[in-house]
């Protein structure tokens, strides 16, 4: 699944294309989406000018004067510029076509992906409920140190909780954890104001390397650009079981953690 740094790395190579452009037609082959693609993004798009392309957690947001287009990614979505009359393919679900010739298109195999349309996307119920973001001045030690007193859950599970801080998907927990020596069952309410600090820092540190390097291509990932990320190359636990830790050598452990693939070292982390 597209995670933060993806989804950033996507806005980052469509935005030169899309602000400021006055949107020419949208074209909905496939409305099944998560939820159906709705009419209001057919009537009340078209005519209207892109005024900026933000992100929040995992969303693109297209803000018009008429209202903001929504756009999720889901488990395999990818966004990309094309010329408008390039031939869509069997999972190409929506064009957005822009007056300049040009045309965003949403590739989206499985169909987890989402379009939306809300005339006030902070107060949006998927949205309005959501932590900080976790390169804004909001998320730091202080804040991670308050929100985990008296939890019992696991740091990793903690960290990932959108309620908590936005955009800490799988990959990006297992290397902050590993960087700041963590072990990821350890109770986010034990964690000590020392460590955790470092441990806010760290997931800005892993999350803006990860931008840097287009981010993290592991099967279906590309940019905006069509370029796949490549912050696999510096991984150092994830999908990485059973290979030598890059500090110490001892074979990468992985677990099963709220149902998601956990990777840490046990000579590392604790």
């Amino acid at each position: 699944m597209p995670e933060l740094p993806e989804v950033e790395t996507s806005r980052r190579g469509i935005a030169p294309w899309l602000e400021n452009q006055q949107v020419r037609d949208v074209i909905v082959r496939d409305r099944r989406l998560r939820w159906p693609v709705p009419v209001d993004i057919d009537r009340k798009l078209p005519g209207q000018q892109i005024r900026s392309v933000k992100r929040r957690a995992k969303y693109l947001l297209f803000d018009t004067a008429a209202g903001t287009a929504m756009l999720h990614l889901g488990m395999s979505g990818s966004v990309r510029i094309i010329d408008h009359d390039e031939p869509a393919g069997k999972h190409d679900h929506v064009d957005i076509c822009l007056e300049s010739g040009k045309a965003l298109r949403f590739r989206d195999p499985r169909r987890f992906g989402s379009l939306l349309w809300t005339k006030d996307p902070l107060n949006h119920k998927l949205l309005r409920d959501l932590g900080p973001e976790p390169l804004s001045d909001m998320f730091n030690g202080d804040y991670l140190w308050r929100k985990s007193r008296g939890r019992k859950v696991s740091i990793k599970q903690f960290i990932m909780n959108a309620s908590v801080v936005v955009g800490v998907g799988n990959i990006y927990a297992s290397e902050a954890l590993f960087r700041s020596g963590i072990h990821p069952k350890r109770n986010a309410g034990r964690v000590s104001v020392g460590r955790i600090s470092n441990l806010a820092s760290t997931i800005k540190s892993v999350l803006e390397q990860a931008i840097k390097a287009g981010g993290t291509t592991l099967r279906d990932f590309h940019g905006g650009d069509g370029e796949p990320g490549y912050f696999k190359q510096q991984l150092d636990v994830y999908d990485r079981a059973n290979l030598p830790c890059r500090k110490c050598s001892e074979p990468i452990t992985v677990i099963v953690l709220g149902q998601r693939s956990t990777y840490y070292c046990k000579q590392c982390q604790r």
